[in-house]
């Protein structure tokens, strides 16, 4: 069963554990090609948050040293901001606790300028817990509490169990146990929520604890044995934690026979873990039962060992409860000089103990509310019998004024309350008929996009079917005509392979007609939605290039390639079409033995892709046709046709990737097509931090 364990432990956590590397590389890739800016630093803050998870602390400075430079530099205040807080996460872990205290106050106080409340909130709570974990209860619960209401408004339960613990432990420290219970509820409730079990235990823990402490022992019990349930079979340490606490509580609830199981497990668990504390815990409790079912040999032998155990661990607490079981047993026993001992010893050690609590006494963490001093009151209460009693008309005259200022008063109440009323209803009505007025608007404004939306389809459609009542019927006519004669023999061996390029040159044509035809279609019903991701540009052009391979043959065309290996940020399908579409163009307008020259280049931070060739070049007035919405099309140097298309699918496909597509040309001389494209995410697409 143990191996079984085990082996599903190994395959839930290793895809994790892989998961987080390729994570960890994919980012540090992505860092190398971006530009100092402030993505830069928000790549190397999601590297630090995975290096601070897997405690990689040591890398992790690194990464913190080189993007908090840049950060400044920038002036970048939400990466600083971040940085700064995992450098404080960092130094709390390694328990530097002036560093993280003052690198947390850093961080808050850039969050503060930039009025950031939920990472206000989340190092408040870091602070809260850092500083009442060190002791300072006051100021680590002026920092929990103040985190409390937008941590809980905004749902984060992770940091929601810690700040409860921290709350919890401060005020049981003080002694306010019943905001202690209400904190470790409200802890059980978030752990419970994200399934912690560590938490769950803890908090179940200390519940035990303070019911204990309450004299509670019923529910004492029911929370230690919550802890015991929560805790696997398997976690002999957990378990070994628990059972002293649980065994005891047992005990003083007069349930001996569950005590004595629980207890005597306890023992045999720590004394393999060699647990001191709670073999103490377990050895006087066990001790207390044995004394009270009149086993006084057993009872000695257990309680003296306690002692032995109590005074080298210098465990106060529970060498006090030793010391007055040790007199209860010889006051039993008849030996009263002894017990006398023990009683001396134990008033000595308590008053020790009680001395050192007022010398550590943590501050009251409750609000006083100063009561209202009334000990100078200036109101004298006249006796009956004084002369200076007010005479009784004017006492009835007084009270006349005041009934009817009263009457006066209901009148002018009621006015205001009707013109209220009144004036309500309007501004209801008002409301409701510019609600109504905006509705409309926008369903009017809704129509006419429908309107437009569908106008443009219509034009789409019509343009679909020109094209393929023209074009492509064309080419798939003389396709057939040519299959027909082939089919019934009227075609000889020569003739047959004289005609093969035109068909080829016809298939091939009616291929990228299509080809053409599904792309801008797509984007004309905007159905193409572009999903850029970092590739290298050279292997799209040698791709495209050995596609054309027979095309450059048959025009004894000359490829010079001067691409390099360069990455760039962008839809790798959409490029392929664009640098298949200029290629094909290139190719057309070529004569015989002319040249077609590939390359591309970085300027200002992006890649410039260039097909230059030396064809017959196209005049100014045709580069402005080149790439509008109407199509535009000439026949090429061997009468090649086309759609028109595919210059305007290349700037369409250009522009969803946030590039530029324009051309150079001379009559005769030739044409160069230049394509600008990112090299990075940018702040705008989706996805970017």
């Amino acid at each position: 069963m143990k191996r079984l364990l085990t082996v599903l432990i190994c395959l839930f956590f290793t895809p994790l554990v892989f998961s987080q590397n390729e994570e960890l590389d994919s980012l540090t890739i992505q860092l190398a090609y971006q530009s100092p800016d402030s993505t830069k630093v928000d790549t190397s803050v999601s590297i630090i948050k995975l290096l601070f998870e897997t405690k990689d602390y040591n890398k992790a400075q690194k990464f913190i040293e080189l993007s908090e430079t840049l950060a400044k530099d920038l002036d970048y205040k939400k990466g600083l901001a971040k940085i700064t807080y995992y450098k404080a996460k960092i130094h709390n872990e390694e328990d530097n606790y002036l560093k993280a205290i003052n690198e947390f106050k850093s961080s808050k106080s850039i969050y503060s300028a930039l009025k950031d409340t939920i990472e206000m909130a989340r190092i408040n709570s870091n602070l809260g817990v850092l500083e009442i974990k060190n002791g300072n209860y006051k100021q680590g619960l002026s920092y929990a509490l103040s985190a409390i209401n937008e941590l809980e408004k905004r749902g984060l339960y992770y940091d929601l169990s810690d700040n409860y613990q921290s709350l919890a432990k401060a005020y049981k420290t003080s002694n306010n146990l019943e905001k202690a219970i209400t904190y470790n509820l409200k802890r059980l409730d978030v752990d419970n929520r994200i399934n912690n079990i560590d938490g769950l235990v803890n908090a179940n823990k200390e519940l035990g604890d303070i019911y204990t402490k309450k004299k509670n022992y019923n529910q004492a019990v029911s929370y230690y044995e919550s802890a015991l349930g929560y805790a696997d079979v398997g976690d002999k340490n957990l378990r070994a934690e628990i059972l002293p606490y649980l065994g005891d509580a047992y005990l003083k609830d007069k349930d001996y026979k569950t005590a004595e199981r629980y207890l005597a497990e306890a023992i045999r668990l720590n004394r393999k873990l060699k647990n001191k504390k709670e073999i103490l815990i377990a050895l006087n409790s066990l001790g207390d039962l044995n004394l009270q079912e009149n086993r006084l040999k057993t009872a000695e032998a257990q309680l003296l060992e306690a002692g032995n155990l109590g005074r080298t661990s210098n465990n106060d607490t529970q060498l006090l409860r030793n010391y007055m079981l040790m007199k209860t047993l010889d006051s039993t026993k008849g030996k009263f000089e002894s017990a006398f001992v023990w009683q001396r010893e134990y008033h000595e050690l308590k008053e020790k103990i009680e001395l050192e609590k007022k010398k550590n006494a943590p501050v009251n963490l409750d609000i006083e509310v100063l009561e209202e001093d009334t000990a100078n009151s200036d109101i004298v209460i006249a006796s009956p019998n004084t002369e200076n009693l007010v005479n009784k008309n004017k006492l009835d005259k007084l009270k006349l004024i005041f009934y009817l200022l009263l009457a006066a008063f209901a009148i002018v109440l009621t006015f205001f309350v009707l013109f209220y009323l009144k004036r309500n209803s309007k501004l209801k009505y008002t409301r409701d008929l510019e609600a109504k007025n905006k509705k409309i608007e926008l369903q009017n404004e809704a129509i006419l996009e429908q309107s437009k939306h569908l106008e443009n389809i219509n034009k789409v459609k019509d343009k679909l079917f020109s094209i393929v009542s023209h074009d492509l019927k064309d080419s798939l006519t003389s396709t057939k005509g040519f299959i027909d004669l082939l089919k019934e023999g009227q075609l000889t061996q020569d003739e047959f392979h004289s005609l093969l390029p035109e068909l080829s040159e016809n298939a091939n044509n009616a291929s990228l007609l299509l080809f053409n035809l599904l792309n801008w279609s797509k984007s004309q019903m905007q159905s193409l939605e572009p999903k850029p991701s970092l590739f290298n540009v050279q292997d799209i052009f040698a791709e495209k290039v050995k596609l054309m391979d027979q095309k450059f043959e048959a025009k004894g065309l000359e490829l010079i390639d001067n691409t390099l290996r360069d990455f760039i940020y962008a839809d790798r399908s959409m490029v392929e079409i664009v640098i298949q579409n200029l290629l094909a163009n290139a190719v057309k307008f070529c004569n015989k033995r002319d040249s077609i020259t590939i390359s591309n280049q970085i300027s200002s931070g992006k890649a410039i892709l260039s097909i230059a060739d030396t064809g017959v070049g196209i005049t100014k007035e045709d580069q402005g046709k080149l790439f509008g919405n109407n199509t535009f099309t000439t026949r090429g140097t061997n009468k090649e046709k086309g759609t028109g298309l595919g210059l305007t699918i290349c700037r369409e496909l250009v522009e969803l990737n946030k590039g530029n597509i324009w051309v150079e040309s001379t009559p005769n001389i030739g044409s160069t097509f230049y394509v600008e494209l990112p090299k990075k995410k940018s702040d705008q697409d989706p996805g970017a931090t």
